[in-house]
């Protein structure tokens, strides 16, 4: 599958993936497919799991999938697999994380 492979996120694009994040079906569909590993699942399984089926489900992986969380494998006409963007969950971290203290006196070299 492919994977978001940028390390350095924007504000706009971080921003995205955070929108896609604001639903609470998305947010428990992103943790099922973290808990179901690099291989994902399909969408039945997916959607057995997460309680959260047919054109709704599609709709919140549309969202996920634009924001670089979720990336979709297909056989012909059909999806097959759903998987998390394990780069992108990682960048998106350390995009929070980046600047972490920076403003404290931990943060400044004392030297």
């Amino acid at each position: 599958m492919k994977r978001f492979e940028d390390t350095a996120l924007s504000l706009e694009h971080a921003a995205t993936a955070f929108a896609a994040l604001g639903s609470e079906q998305r947010l428990g569909v992103l943790q099922i497919l973290v808990r179901a590993g690099p291989d994902g699942l399909s969408m039945g399984e997916l959607g057995e799991r997460s309680g959260v089926t047919g054109s709704t489900l599609t709709h919140h992986l549309k969202f996920l999938t634009a924001a670089g969380l979720v990336v979709q494998a297909k056989q012909g006409r059909s999806i097959i697999c759903a998987a998390v963007s394990y780069d992108m969950a990682e960048a998106l971290s350390k995009f929070l994380l980046h600047n972490c203290c920076a403003d404290t006196d931990e943060g400044h070299d004392h030297g």
